[in-house]
């Protein structure tokens, strides 16, 4: 199941950094996770500073 994305988040962008494939852009006001692209590894979950990702 891919990951989600928050209204907790902070539009840090460490998240997409982390991302392996790719699979996080910043949208209009944070960022979002491409469902179809994420791989479910948790590597974003796991940088989010503020614990706005989980597994969706």
């Amino acid at each position: 199941m891919a990951y989600v994305i928050s209204d907790a988040c902070v539009s840090c962008g460490t998240c997409a950094d982390g991302c392996p494939v790719g699979a996080i852009a910043q949208g209009d006001t944070q960022y979002n996770i491409d469902a179809d692209v994420c791989v479910s590894c948790g590597a974003c979950a796991g940088s989010c500073p503020v614990g706005a990702i989980n597994e969706g």
